[in-house]
């Protein structure tokens, strides 16, 4: 099967959210107490943390379709239907359903985001990226695709 995400493209794709997160991690600070409102650290956070997680969706709907699990409507759908699959675990799925949720907000009410539930984002929410990063890589492995 030739269309959608390949090995070498979720490469690129895995490559662009570690960048993201790097930076997320460089100006989050240590306790949600320090992160102020309208600053250089919390804008920095909040794009990049906003960015890895579209990357994350975008894998998300391109694997549905790679692997023949339709057009998924909405965002947390290609989740659920990559859990479906099997591809991920109902517990990941929430989280990243959260996520698209979280997602939503950060795009659409920036001026209304609770910075503590961003700080939490940020330090919470990176590893289920890459737990679903890993897992739609190894699906791939084991399917001989790329």
């Amino acid at each position: 099967m030739s269309r959608g995400l390949d090995r070498e493209l979720l490469a690129e794709k895995a490559g662009a959210v570690e960048r993201h997160l790097r930076r997320v991690q460089a100006r989050l600070p240590a306790s949600a107490d320090e992160f102020e409102p309208a600053s250089d650290a919390s804008d920095a956070v909040v794009l990049h943390l906003w960015q890895a997680t579209q990357l994350v969706i975008d894998v998300a709907l391109s694997a549905c379709l790679r692997l023949d699990l339709g057009a998924p409507p909405t965002y947390a759908d290609a989740f659920d239907r990559l859990a479906g699959a099997g591809i991920i675990d109902a517990d990941l799925r929430d989280r990243l359903v959260r996520a698209t949720g979280f997602r939503n907000v950060l795009v659409h009410a920036y001026e209304q985001l609770d910075l503590s539930r961003v700080h939490a984002a940020a330090q919470q929410g990176p590893q289920d990226l890459r737990r679903f990063l890993a897992a739609v890589r190894d699906r791939l492995a084991d399917d001989g695709e790329g």
